[in-house]
């Protein structure tokens, strides 16, 4: 057989040579990858803990009762008429989804620095990865707010479910795409500016205050109004709160301005994920 004969590769690795050089077909066809990372988010993150997967429930359980205390019965401020507790969780627990996946997201180079320099695989499987798990964590507390609305609902508390609640996965795909795409951002900008990395934690906290977690958006108005509306989680969080208790409202304009933000953060975000990928071990 001759030397020269040409081999049958089934895997060809090409350096990327611009910034639109994405395969997803690629990312696709590395699903299992991205299972097994699931499963080490989900079994790292609580295997040398006291109380485990118990910290989903426990986490929002606690800042419910503070800002119940704080800004309820302290600050007073209005919860459009519902339970103080109720009102609270279920902020937290759409807000908790979008700020975890952001946070995670936003150290995938720094933080798989190791991996990355070792084996090939698509580098979008490692944050995809993350959003996926914590997909994992929503459920659990969406399943512990659904229990405490059972009993609020049992002791004669004032709220209203409806036909929004079928827009709940909608919302989630929603927080999935922006956490995802502030995350790939900044840990692009992360493998050069290291100090952002101090400003991630304090950005999401501010953030956080900027959305309508602790107050119903009904108490806002004139210039604040109009900048609480320019957030982009403003919405998702408002209808979120009133398919479950039937406070707040669904304004379709600002859900279809949350997707399109989603679509330009995630394209930006890819864009310079991938660009910054060809060289990010020379500055990791």
């Amino acid at each position: 057989m001759s030397t020269t004969q040409k081999e049958d590769w089934s895997m060809i690795i090409r350096p990327k040579r611009h910034w639109f050089d994405i395969n997803l077909k690629e990312i696709w066809n590395y699903r299992d990858l991205v299972v097994l990372f699931v499963r080490r988010d989900f079994v790292a993150r609580y295997k040398q803990t006291i109380l485990g997967p118990l910290w989903f429930i426990i986490q929002p359980l606690l800042t419910t009762l503070m800002f119940t205390v704080v800004f309820g019965k302290i600050a007073k401020i209005s919860t459009d008429g519902l339970p103080p507790m109720l009102f609270y969780m279920t902020g937290i627990t759409a807000w908790n989804y979008f700020s975890s996946s952001l946070r995670a997201t936003s150290t995938t180079f720094t933080g798989n620095a190791g991996i990355f320099g070792k084996v090939y695989f698509p580098r979008l499987v490692t944050p995809i990865s993350v959003v996926i798990s914590g997909i994992i964590q929503f459920i659990i507390q969406f399943l512990f707010l659904l229990a405490f609305m059972t009993y609020f609902g049992i002791i004669g508390a004032d709220f209203s479910p409806n036909k929004y609640v079928f827009l709940i996965p909608v919302l989630v795909i929603l927080m999935a795409g922006l956490g995802l795409g502030f995350g790939i951002i900044l840990s692009a900008l992360t493998t050069k500016y290291r100090d952002l990395t101090n400003l991630v934690e304090f950005g999401v906290q501010l953030w956080m205050y900027a959305t309508p977690i602790v107050y119903p958006l009904s108490e806002l108005s004139g210039t604040y109004k109009t900048a609480a509306l320019l957030n982009p989680v403003t919405s998702i969080i408002e209808t979120f709160r009133y398919s479950l208790l039937g406070a707040g409202s669904v304004n379709y304009t600002y859900l279809l301005y949350s997707f399109g933000f989603m679509i330009v953060t995630l394209t930006i975000g890819i864009l310079l994920f991938n660009k910054v990928e060809q060289s990010f071990m020379d500055t990791v």
